[in-house]
């Protein structure tokens, strides 16, 4: 496993952007896919976006598609989500997870950070 710390959350005006970071420790990080979940007030967690373990290839949730990019920096242990175009409906605590295989299931990822809050205001 690795250990996962995020960090980037906070406040923002809707339309505005954050950048999300996501350290990893643990020499096999560049060996794990990646994704970002999130989960808002009394909701399920839900996927947001997914990174393979070379970067190459890059999966979106429809919600998200268009306004965030993931990527990732394996010389830095580093996974990251750019996002823009923020809407309040994108308001929820923002998890970076690792997988040791390509899945967009919450149940598949085996690391998990503690989570940084994100409130997008109207």
């Amino acid at each position: 496993q690795v250990q996962l710390v995020e960090s980037g959350g906070g406040l923002v005006q809707a339309g505005g952007s954050l950048r999300l970071s996501c350290a990893a420790s643990g020499r096999t990080f560049s060996s794990y896919f990646m994704g970002w979940f999130r989960q808002a007030p009394g909701k399920e967690r839900e996927f947001v976006s997914a990174i393979s373990a070379t970067g190459g290839n890059t999966i979106y949730a429809d919600s998200v598609k268009g306004r965030f990019t993931i990527s990732r920096d394996n010389a830095k242990n580093a996974v990251y989500l750019q996002m823009s175009s923020l809407k309040p409906e994108d308001t929820a605590v923002y998890y970076c997870a690792a997988a040791k295989w390509t899945t967009t299931s919450r149940t598949e990822y085996d690391s998990w950070g503690q989570g940084t809050q994100v409130t997008v205001s109207s």
